[in-house]
């Protein structure tokens, strides 16, 4: 059993960790994606391509020489996490990882994109009812934790689309 004082300052260097992360990984893509960009760049022969190569790896570097977003969209930040049922944050994981969140979106900074929807606010924090949102799988017997840091912008990755239903149009208008 961890004492009080443990436990908070293993809270806290986990925040720290997590929140260091996702801020991190909002100015670097994946070395998969990299190594798979440079692939398909050195085998594009159009001149426009060859251009947008050019853009796409000129902005990447960018971000990471001015410790900026790649993107300006960074999206809803999810949280994919592993985590056994005797980790011994456990209880304390989810405001862990909220607290995260809204360091992470000042030290990036990233793009506020957390809106209180009944109360029509934008939090400025990236957090709110539902957000980050965590999808949780639960390891019976084990006290292992991975947390995977999911950027999910507006543009391919969430796309959505609104219609305004009308009453008397019914299930056909739908």
């Amino acid at each position: 059993m961890m004492s009080e004082s443990n436990k908070q300052q293993a809270v806290n260097k986990l925040t720290e960790i997590v929140a260091n992360f996702t801020a991190m990984i909002s100015t670097r893509m994946p070395d998969d994606v990299v190594d798979k960009l440079k692939q398909l760049k050195d085998a594009e022969t159009s001149s426009m391509g060859k251009i947008i190569y050019h853009t796409m790896f000129d902005n990447m570097q960018k971000a990471i020489d001015l410790n900026r977003p790649a993107c300006q969209d960074t999206g809803e930040i999810m949280f994919f996490v592993k985590v056994g049922s005797r980790f011994p944050l456990l209880g304390e994981l989810q405001s862990i990882l909220k607290q995260a969140v809204e360091e992470a979106t000042v030290k990036a900074p990233l793009r506020h994109n957390a809106v209180e929807i009944f109360d029509e606010v934008n939090t400025g924090k990236n957090t709110g009812s539902g957000v980050p949102w965590v999808t949780w799988d639960i390891i019976p017997d084990n006290d292992d934790a991975e947390i995977e840091v999911y950027m999910a912008g507006g543009g391919c990755t969430l796309p959505g689309r609104s219609k305004v239903l009308m009453p008397s149009e019914g299930y056909e208008g739908v």
